[in-house]
């Protein structure tokens, strides 16, 4: 390894930065023309969101991308904005944002590394291999130089890996967890065998909502790559607009996202439509990863009971065991899915404050968090639908 100094920069846009330098880092497992294990953090997806103006002036999230290099080399690439609020994160800080300003002091902007409106765990210290140690103290170094240069409160690393938690930790950041619910693949030849093993009562009522659900004149496309079209992000776009007003005040994703993504990321995504003669009315995006389908959007104009749980969930179950994808994330929050197969796990993220009397506080919290998240997961695991012998090997 070179004895080189390691040379930190921050980026306004992606232009400045080599797409095959950043994906070298992002996902060097893609290099030989697989998948990435993240399609989040890959150059595509990122500058998508950006030529998009998804991020970027007016939206609250201004890009700052890290580039670490050693003797002309990029060795580490991190995907980091300034915040000016805390929407779009999925793990909450908007109490400690109060606290911070009640106390008299200005929490944002904030430095957020993370991929925007995307609750989905993947590496966030992205480095080249051979480079890994290097590479994170480098990134970490120069976010919070970055901040403490700035006088920024704070920097915030969230949905990281729990190794990259283990090693922030180990470096001086804070260690928070937090709690989804996944899908994972016992090895199953299809969904029927998933249901077998399913207490009866659990099964039952799958049955039935997938019936339910599937009781309509039409049928359910589930498209990805060429079978894509121009026209069904038109439909898509009517219900990504009903669910971002109502969940969020204003959609996260602008109209020419989809238009971009069509063109640079349709292998990537998988959209379930529900359609009759009159055209789509309900759908579900996902995006496909090496091993992992993520669920992200769902929307629909008119109501089908049950269509929720099919789309979202029984369909990516069905597409994750087609294709031998390890587990499927469906996203942020819901307990509603643990009747449905998913399971809580953890979740991870790191921070960093400038303020010592702040930060001792904060890690106080968060070691009581840590604990009451750690019960929940483990009471939640108990009441899981699976039969009583799996769930005492799950437990």
């Amino acid at each position: 390894m070179s004895d080189a100094p390691i040379e930190i920069t921050a980026h306004g846009d992606l232009s400045g930065i080599d797409p095959a330098d950043w994906d070298a880092c992002a996902c060097p497992e893609a290099a030989d023309g697989g998948r990435p294990f993240d399609p989040f953090t890959t150059y595509r997806f990122l500058k998508a969101l950006e030529d998009s103006g998804s991020v970027g002036p007016g939206s609250g999230w201004q890009p700052r991308y890290l580039v670490a290099r050693e003797a002309d080399q990029v060795i580490a690439v991190a995907p980091l904005y300034a915040k000016g609020h805390s929407q779009g994160e999925y793990i909450f800080d908007h109490n400690w944002a109060h606290a911070y300003e009640n106390a008299g002091g200005r929490y944002y902007p904030k430095l957020q590394m993370a991929v925007p409106f995307t609750p989905a765990t993947g590496r966030r210290f992205l480095t080249k291999p051979g480079h890994e140690t290097v590479g994170i103290s480098a990134i970490v170094q120069g976010a919070v130089q970055i901040a403490a240069d700035n006088e920024l409160s704070s920097v915030h690393i969230t949905f990281c890996t729990e190794g990259e938690a283990i090693a922030g930790e180990q470096m001086g950041l804070l260690a928070r967890v937090g709690q989804q619910f996944h899908w994972e693949n016992s090895n199953y030849a299809d969904f029927d065998a998933f249901l077998a093993s399913l207490a009866s009562r659990k099964r039952k009522n799958i049955r039935k909502e997938r019936a339910t659900a599937n009781d309509f004149v039409g049928q359910v496309e589930m498209l990805t790559g060429d079978d894509l079209q121009p026209h069904h992000w038109d439909a898509f776009w009517r219900f990504y607009q009903d669910t971002g007003s109502r969940k969020w005040g204003t959609p996260y994703l602008t109209r020419s996202f989809f238009e971009i993504a069509q063109e640079t990321m349709r292998d990537d995504m998988l959209l379930a439509l529900a359609t009759t003669d009159d055209g789509p009315f309900a759908g579900a995006l996902n995006f496909i990863g090496r091993e992992t389908l993520y669920g992200r959007y769902w929307g629909c104009t008119a109501h089908q009971p049950c269509l929720h749980f099919e789309l979202c969930y029984y369909r990516a179950i069905d597409f994750a065991i087609t294709h031998g994808m390890k587990r499927v994330e469906a996203g942020a929050q819901g307990e509603h899915k643990l009747a449905r197969g998913y399971l809580p796990v953890a979740t991870h993220s790191l921070h960093w404050f400038g303020d010592p009397g702040f930060r001792d506080a904060i890690a106080k919290y968060l070691q009581a968090e840590r604990d009451a998240v750690d019960h929940e997961i483990e009471v939640l695991t108990s009441y899981g639908p699976f039969k009583k012998e799996i769930r005492e090997e799950q437990e």
